[in-house]
C-alpha cells in the first residue's frame, strides 16, 4: 500500500523529540560543558541501569513505589467518586460540602507533608494517604461536572419509571458520565505519581524517590539520571493507557 510508509512515518515521529533530547544530552557531556560527574553521558546512565536491574535494586523501589501508587489511587479515586456524584445529585450535600471541597483542592499535596509526617509518620499509611489525597479532587471534581452535565431528560425517565437511587446512578449516571471521569482519573493517576515521588525525595525509607534522594546524597548522579528516567517513563505508559482507554470511550460515544 503506498500509503503504508507514510503512516510507519507519522507513527514513529514520537521518537524525534526523544532522539533529539539524548543527541543533545550526550553532546553537551562529550563537550565538557559541566563536569562528569555532575553530567553523566547516556552511555555511564545506561550501564548503571543495567546495573541495577541485574542486581534487584531498581525492581525493589519501583515495586514499593508501584504499590504505593496502587493503594492510595484506588482509595483517593473511589471516595472522589462517591463524593462528586453526591455533590452533583444533592443539593444539601453539595451545599454543606461544596465550600470546603473547593478550598481544600487549592491546597497542593507536598505542602500537607509536614502535617501528615507529624500524624502518620514517615510510615507506609503517611504515603497512601498523600497519594489518596492527590487522586482524590481531580477524580471528585470530574465526576461531580460530569453528571452535573447529563440530559434533564435522563432525570425525567428515571422518574417516570421510579428508579431507585442506587440503579439511577449504577445504571444511568454514571455510564452518561463515564468519559469526563475517565478524563479526571487520567489526571489525578499522573499527579498522584509525580506527588508520591516527591513525597519519597522528602521522607521515605525505599521507592524511586528515595533512591533519587539517597544517590544525590552520595553523588552518583548517573543513579539520580537512571530514577528520573525510569519516573518518567511509568508516568508516560500511566497517561498513555488511560488517554488510550479514553479516547476508545470516545469514539463509542460518537457512533
Amino acid at each position: 500500500m503506498p500509503n503504508r510508509p507514510r503512516r510507519l512515518l507519522l507513527a514513529l515521529t514520537w521518537l524525534i523529540s526523544p532522539l533529539a533530547l539524548l543527541a543533545l544530552w550526550a553532546a553537551v557531556a562529550a563537550a565538557g560543558v559541566f563536569p562528569r560527574n555532575l553530567l553523566v553521558p547516556p552511555l555511564a546512565v545506561v550501564q548503571t541501569f543495567a546495573e541495577l536491574l541485574a542486581s534487584g535494586e531498581l525492581q525493589e523501589h519501583l515495586h514499593s513505589s508501584l504499590s504505593r501508587l496502587g493503594l492510595g489511587f484506588v482509595f483517593g479515586a473511589l471516595g472522589g467518586l462517591g463524593l462528586g456524584v453526591l455533590m452533583a445529585l444533592s443539593k444539601t450535600v453539595d451545599a454543606y460540602c461544596g465550600p470546603l471541597f473547593h478550598t481544600l483542592r487549592q491546597i497542593p499535596s507536598i505542602a500537607l507533608i509536614p502535617m501528615f509526617v507529624l500524624l502518620f509518620g514517615i510510615d507506609e499509611t503517611f504515603k497512601i494517604i498523600i497519594v489518596a489525597k492527590a487522586a482524590f479532587f481531580p477524580v471528585a471534581l470530574a465526576a461531580s461536572e460530569g453528571v452535573r452535565a447529563i440530559p434533564r431528560s435522563y432525570f425525567e425517565v428515571a422518574q417516570v419509571y421510579r428508579l431507585p437511587w442506587p440503579t439511577f446512578v449504577w445504571r444511568i449516571a454514571l455510564p452518561a458520565a463515564t468519559p469526563p471521569i475517565i478524563t479526571g482519573l487520567r489526571i489525578s493517576l499522573t499527579r498522584a505519581w509525580v506527588v508520591l515521588v516527591a513525597t519519597e525525595l522528602l521522607a521515605a525509607d525505599s521507592g524511586l524517590g528515595q533512591m533519587i534522594e539517597m544517590s544525590r546524597q552520595m553523588l552518583r548522579i548517573d543513579i539520580v539520571m537512571v530514577g528520573v528516567v525510569v519516573t518518567g517513563v511509568v508516568g508516560f505508559a500511566l497517561d498513555f493507557s488511560f488517554r488510550t482507554l479514553e479516547q476508545r470511550l470516545l469514539r463509542w460515544q460518537t457512533r
